[in-house]
């Protein structure tokens, strides 16, 4: 069993964490908001600390899961961060989506100072986080991803290596431009059903066991029909993924139509309110067109 900090106790980070616990690991945990790694601990056993530095020291694997380029930036190298706490040898695995030049920053970063830096995105929501089942793409060092691998395999169904550092991000990339182009698919398809005066379950029923078949389609269809999309990944979130897609196009020359497309809808589906609502609220963008 291994020493292990996790810092960042959002709807992911919080469950993983907990995984890692259960696993018989001695985590301690760091979160921006005290209370919530108070509640963590209360829940799961363990320790906390009131920085990340402080969260690091001893660890053999530091993993985090925060919000954006400049958040990892901070609990990383910041006046606070990780890195000064960390020890020659120790392993600081990234969950959160952020672009692939401040992953590539932070490797570099670590590298000077003998730490290894895996860029582990995930996919799978909150459901996945919960149920230990997540989808793992990962850049960096294959020795460092060796070591890693068995510790995050307590908390997905698959973990693969895809390349050097910034691999794992520019595969989530890959990731979030498939889902928004599924999800608006499927949006269509349901509203052209609801107004051809179709039922929109029997139509999903069967389509869904065909070549349109996928997971938007099966996990997404009820709450969108049902009108409910207070739960999942926040609509907030995947502008922010997009925009990193976007901007990494931009500086690889890939042409992402349907992206550019899909973000200005999200962006539209913000103004009606929905900034927090699951990415499968495309819908509601239709049915305000009506």
């Amino acid at each position: 069993m291994a020493k292990i900090s996790f810092l960042g106790l959002g709807v992911m980070g919080y469950p993983m964490a907990g995984h890692l616990q259960a696993a018989g690991h001695d985590v301690t945990v760091y979160n921006r908001t005290a209370s919530k790694a108070e509640a963590w601990v209360a829940q799961h056993g363990g320790a906390m600390a009131e920085t990340p530095n402080a969260a690091a020291q001893g660890a053999e694997f530091v993993m985090s899961c925060v919000g954006n380029d400049d958040d990892l930036r901070m609990v990383c190298t910041g006046a606070d961060g990780a890195f000064h706490g960390m020890a020659e040898g120790a392993i600081f695995v990234d969950h959160t989506t952020v672009s692939d030049k401040v992953t590539r920053e932070l490797y570099e970063a670590g590298k000077s100072q003998g730490i290894a830096f895996v860029d582990a995105p995930i996919s799978g929501g909150q459901a996945g986080a919960e149920n230990g089942v997540l989808s793992i793409m990962c850049g960096g060092d294959q020795a460092a991803y060796d070591a890693a691998e068995p510790i995050m395999q307590v908390y997905s169904k698959i973990c693969r290596r895809i390349g050097d550092s910034g691999a794992g991000q520019l595969t989530k990339m890959c990731n979030q431009i498939a889902i928004a182009g599924l999800v608006q698919a499927l949006s269509e398809a349901l509203h052209f059903a609801e107004k051809a005066g179709l039922d929109g379950r029997s139509v999903v029923e069967v389509i869904s066991q065909g070549a349109a078949g996928s997971w938007q389609m099966v996990n997404r269809h009820e709450t969108m029909l049902d009108d409910h999309f207070e739960h999942g990944f926040a609509v907030d979130w995947m502008r922010k993924d997009l925009g990193i897609c976007l901007n990494t196009a931009n500086e690889t020359g890939a042409s992402l139509p349907v992206t550019a497309l899909v973000d200005q809808f999200y962006k539209d589906v913000q103004k009606l309110g929905g900034g927090r609502w699951d990415t499968s609220s495309l819908i509601k963008r239709l049915q305000a067109l009506d």
